[in-house]
């Protein structure tokens, strides 16, 4: 890649910002999951009698509603940040692959 066009892009305010913005939330939404995936593992590990015990009357154990939490939080985080890097992180970037091509000079 051109060294001048790098350091457009580097230069350009909407870069640092895109990065901060995107960095922030993804550590956000990485350790939500963590907390959410590492609970459920613990509980299974240290708390068996819990995790095996009945809801109700049935047969189902509370692991089942827990497990299924878990993969539906997963699928929802993903989702959030999908409708969030296609919407705020793609205009900020095609604003500022529209000014590293025409060469302009952004103020700091």
């Amino acid at each position: 890649m051109d060294q001048d066009v790098v350091q457009r892009v580097k230069s350009d305010p909407d870069y640092h910002k895109l990065v901060a913005k995107r960095s922030r939330f993804g550590w956000i939404l990485t350790w939500s999951m963590m907390v959410v995936y590492y609970g459920f593992t613990l509980l299974c590990a240290f708390d068996k009698e819990f995790m095996g015990s009945r809801i109700g009357e049935g047969a189902m154990t509370w692991a089942i509603p827990l497990g299924v939490f878990v993969i539906l939080f997963t699928v929802v985080v993903t989702a959030i940040y999908v409708r969030r890097a296609n919407g705020e992180y793609d205009a900020l970037t095609d604003a500022i692959k529209a000014r590293a091509a025409k060469g302009e000079k952004v103020a700091a």
